[in-house]
């Protein structure tokens, strides 16, 4: 069975994710494209080799030689293209995040239930090994009980540069953040029954929040907390705190480059450090593997599905909801 690739978006994402790791397989073609600005489109297609340029979306969509929709729009628009595109019977990726809201999530629900595609967040740093070999350690208690788990994101946007700066388009630090934050919770400690809290200034440009710190409390008491930003220095760090051990793991992002390894380092109360090093992976040709798979129904679901999404994207709109309505509150109380 031949698998035919519809992207929406002339993205240099959608290369990394679709059209290069696509190449590998000869069941798998990129045939058609669409962008918000048609030459665009047409130049993206002639430097790509794809076949076909749509005019729009809906055109996109709607062509019978493509079975599955790749989405990289501004991340206000996930929700209404991913719907659109299940609907019409399409299996469905969509850059992360998948949509910004629960209602959101309910509706791409309803048209997945309708169109009987697959519906799958693209968060690349889904299924890592390092998620495995911390929560064995939990699980084992290893390192004693879990005190917490903070961790850091920073990525290097200049001020005003595309949708990242616009509040409207779902532009924000949080929301380039969430998904690797809370995925990689999720992987290890469990986020059933947590809640969330969040702040930012919003004093970006445009109001987008350029700084945001969450937390959430988990059912058994402890705390996960996040520090993003966007700035000139890139940190991509997880934490886990124990009461015998610290367990630290940078650079998560790195395999998005190619195959890389990463480091677990330990370190004991005497300051004492074990690193351990996963297995070589590149994110986009996993992710592409499993997405493939999954569709020509081979592989095995990896935490990419709707209902795997469901909880995250409902703990994301409550944080981002709350800094908004403190926010709110501040600006009434210096107002009066």
């Amino acid at each position: 069975m031949s698998l035919g690739i519809g992207l929406i978006g002339a993205t240099g994402i959608a290369e990394r994710t679709m059209i290069r790791p696509s190449q590998e397989y000869d069941d798998v073609t990129v045939r058609a494209v669409a962008a918000s600005a048609p030459d665009r489109a047409k130049d993206y297609a002639h430097r790509h080799a794809i076949p076909r340029v749509h005019t729009g979306y809906e055109d996109l969509v709607c062509d019978p030689a493509v079975d599955l929709v790749y989405i990289s729009l501004h991340t206000a628009a996930h929700a209404r293209w991913a719907e659109r595109a299940a609907r019409e019977g399409k299996h469905v990726v969509v850059e992360k995040p998948l949509c910004l809201t629960r209602q959101e999530h309910a509706s791409i629900t309803a048209a997945r239930q309708h169109g009987g595609g697959h519906v799958l967040e693209a968060l690349p740093t889904l299924g890592h090994s390092w998620h495995h070999r911390v929560r064995d350690w939990l699980r084992a208690g290893t390192y004693g009980e879990l005190v917490g788990v903070h961790s850091r994101f920073a990525f290097a946007v200049r001020p005003g540069q595309g949708y990242r700066w616009r509040p409207d388009l779902g532009g924000g630090c949080f929301y380039d953040s969430a998904g690797y934050w809370l995925q990689a919770l999720q992987d290890t400690v469990g986020i059933t029954d947590a809640q969330g809290t969040g702040h930012s200034d919003f004093d970006g440009a445009g109001g987008v929040d350029r700084r945001f710190s969450a937390a959430l409390l988990l059912p058994t008491g402890q705390r996960a907390t996040l520090e993003c930003s966007f700035g000139t220095i890139r940190t991509a760090e997880h934490v886990y705190s124990f009461r015998e051990a610290t367990v630290r793991v940078r650079g998560v992002l790195l395999p998005v480059a190619g195959a890389v390894p990463l480091n677990i380092t330990v370190v004991a109360p005497d300051g004492s450090r074990t690193v351990t090093r996963t297995p070589a992976v590149s994110y986009y040709t996993q992710q592409f593997a499993r997405i493939r798979a999954l569709v020509r129904g081979e592989g095995e679901q990896w935490g990419a599905e709707l209902g795997a999404c469901e909880p995250r994207i409902a703990l994301m709109d409550q944080i981002h909801a709350t800094a908004r309505q403190r926010t709110s509150g501040l600006v009434m109380e210096e107002r009066n």
